[in-house]
């Protein structure tokens, strides 16, 4: 027998960076500045993420390139290790990727990696993680849940 199951995900369009709520704003804003701090020589494509905490505190992450490609470390999950460190829950991640070639006038995305590491954070914490997608200019992709971003994820109930 054969099922069709119908998944839907909601995604918040803002028309622009100055639209969106102050704590928001602030979160992007801080991915922006993490975005200076990448270490991109190859692909030229500059990421930054930023996560705000349960106590409010902001961390920062950008991307690590190699020459050895499998060995790069996304602003994503650059991020999420260094929050590891305070031992809280997330409440929501900014990111945004610049790219000095072509003007980035649509949200970026997390890499399936990525939201499968940002899903996890969620779960393991009990927390929703609201995520707020940029580029450099443009619209603003908004998200209530890291789940959103994968609803069909492997997790703890397959092992």
């Amino acid at each position: 027998m054969e099922q069709q199951k119908q998944i839907i995900t909601t995604l918040n369009i803002i028309d622009n960076i100055d639209l969106l709520p102050s704590e928001d704003k602030e979160l992007l804003l801080q991915a922006i500045v993490a975005s200076d701090l990448a270490y991109a020589p190859y692909s030229k494509f500059y990421v930054g993420a930023a996560l705000r905490l349960t106590d409010g505190t902001i961390v920062k992450g950008s991307n690590q390139e190699n020459a050895a490609y499998p060995l790069c470390l996304c602003a994503e999950r650059v991020a999420i290790a260094a929050a590891s460190n305070y031992n809280m829950g997330v409440t929501a991640i900014a990111v945004m990727a610049r790219n000095p070639r072509a003007k980035l006038t649509k949200p970026v995305s997390p890499c399936g990696a990525c939201r499968q590491v940002i899903l996890e954070t969620e779960r393991r914490f009990q927390q929703k993680i609201r995520v707020i997608l940029y580029g450099e200019t443009g619209e603003v992709y908004v998200l209530d849940s890291a789940n959103d971003l994968l609803p069909v994820s492997f997790d703890e109930k397959v092992l």
